[in-house]
């Protein structure tokens, strides 16, 4: 493995190369923010880092892209008094013993109650990823209709805890939806619905990539930020 670096004002640029028999140069950006520059075998080390430097806006933009799309949830504790988000309220945490293990939103309140085989913590995880499902499945069938228009259809919707990824859409178009997105108000749930919808129109973040965002989400600017700021 081949790896070199530039300098991009105060930030350093770190890049891996992979040689091989292709004619141009590519460059991309992972989900894991690691750039990859896919070069001829006949480019010499400086012609590349010219070309680096060039695309260096572009590589920060896609790092910053992919950054917002990272998860930083604030570490909360599962005892009573603490407080908990879901769907973008914040909720205070009462727990008790008892049976059968139960979640209940009342009064501003989420009450847990835990039978003395499980935490507080598996009872909670449990429930927002049943929320999750359901409330997913209930907001992105509307926008997967709307998507129709473009000829193209999820081939399956997945939830999976990502500690990277907020979304994600596969080759094969499959999408995946971070399950702690249902602590995140439904506006920002659906901008990653969306986010990762067109991307089974564009699958990079290009021009038209965005453009089609903006067609279909006029205000996701808005409702990234959200997600960044409450979620973080």
């Amino acid at each position: 493995m081949i790896t070199d670096s530039i300098r991009f004002g105060t930030e350093q640029i770190d890049y891996r190369i992979v040689y091989s028999a292709r004619k141009t140069l590519g460059i991309s950006v992972t989900p894991e923010m690691e750039i990859v520059v896919r070069a001829p075998e006949s480019i010499s080390a400086e012609k590349i880092k010219v070309i680096v430097r060039k695309k260096a806006v572009w590589i920060t933009k896609q790092r910053n892209n992919f950054e917002a799309f990272q998860p930083r949830t604030k570490s909360r504790k599962y005892i009573s008094g603490e407080t908990h988000l879901y769907l973008g309220r914040s909720y205070k945490l009462i727990v008790k013993s008892g049976s059968p293990d139960s979640v209940i939103l009342k009064n501003g309140e989420i009450q847990i109650t835990v039978n003395g085989k499980s935490t507080s913590k598996e009872v909670l995880s449990k429930w927002y990823r049943s929320r999750a499902e359901k409330t997913f499945n209930e907001m992105i069938n509307p926008i997967i209709r709307r998507f129709r228009k473009y000829k193209v259809e999820p081939s399956h919707i997945a939830l999976k805890v990502m500690p990277k990824r907020w979304g994600s859409c596969t080759p094969k178009g499959k999408i995946i939806l971070n399950p702690e997105l249902i602590k995140a108000p439904k506006g920002c749930i659906e901008y990653v619905m969306i986010h990762e919808m067109c991307h089974l129109v564009h699958h990079g973040h290009t021009r038209k990539f965005y453009e089609l965002q903006k067609r279909e989400m006029p205000d996701w600017e808005k409702w990234k930020m959200k997600l960044e700021r409450i979620l973080s």
